[in-house]
Parts: C-alpha cells; sequence; structure tokens
C-alpha cells in the first residue's frame, strides 16, 4: 500500500490541468482545513476532493462496488471508516462556511467533471 499515492494523483493531475486551463487561481492541498482538501478556492469559500473510486466506495461505479476477495472484512471495514471520515470532514468544512465539492475518479477519466462545478467556474464565482 506504500505505493498509494495520496497527492497528485492522476485524477488529480486532471482536475488541476481544467482548472489552470479556466484561469481559476486555486491552492492544492490545503494543510490548514480539515481533512487537507485536493483544490482550495479561498475567494469563494470552496473546496474539491478528488476521490478514487476504491479507496472511498463511490457506489457509482462498477470499481466502487468491487472489493478484494482475500480479506474482504477488512476492506469493508477499511471503505466504511474512509466514508465516515469522508462525511465528518465535509460536515465540518460546510459548518465553517464552505461549499464542499467531491470529484469522483471515474468522471475525471471519462472527462465528465460533474457540471454543477464547472457552472461554477463557468461563471467565476470562484
Amino acid at each position: 500500500m506504500q505505493s498509494v499515492r495520496r497527492e497528485n494523483t492522476k485524477p488529480e493531475v486532471m482536475v488541476a490541468d481544467l482548472l489552470r486551463s479556466l484561469n481559476v487561481p486555486f491552492l492544492q492541498h490545503a494543510q490548514h482545513l480539515p481533512g487537507r482538501p485536493d483544490f482550495h478556492f479561498p475567494d469563494a469559500q470552496t473546496v474539491v476532493f478528488v476521490h478514487g473510486c476504491f479507496w472511498h466506495g463511490h457506489g457509482g461505479c462498477s470499481k466502487g462496488r468491487t472489493l478484494s476477495k482475500s480479506n474482504s472484512e477488512y476492506w469493508q471495514q477499511r471503505i466504511k471508516r474512509n466514508q465516515r471520515r469522508d462525511r465528518r470532514v465535509a460536515r465540518k468544512l460546510r459548518e465553517a462556511g464552505f461549499s464542499v465539492y467531491t470529484v469522483w475518479e471515474c468522471e475525471v477519466k471519462k472527462r465528465r467533471i460533474p457540471t454543477r462545478l464547472v457552472r461554477k467556474i463557468k461563471k467565476d464565482e470562484l
């Protein structure tokens, strides 16, 4: 598991490239915020997390529903812990006045960044 990246994953780099192409200023890996969001837009009080489908249990794609056959109980618990942590972090950020968006790995790979996020970016709200 040491080879699994925490930062600068391919989906993250693709989202960063999109934001740069739209000339949107952002900070990456905001250590001062709960959960260290992948992208932070300070002027708009907005954060974006780019989640891996397997690690965060994305129910909207096959990769997120597939568990390892070896030690499956461990992986079930691990993914549930990740999901609980994700909800807790998002709640803390919303309580602090942030808008929180999640971009899934499968969306990035299919080049389907959530339209609500792109719309917000294009409106120059960020």
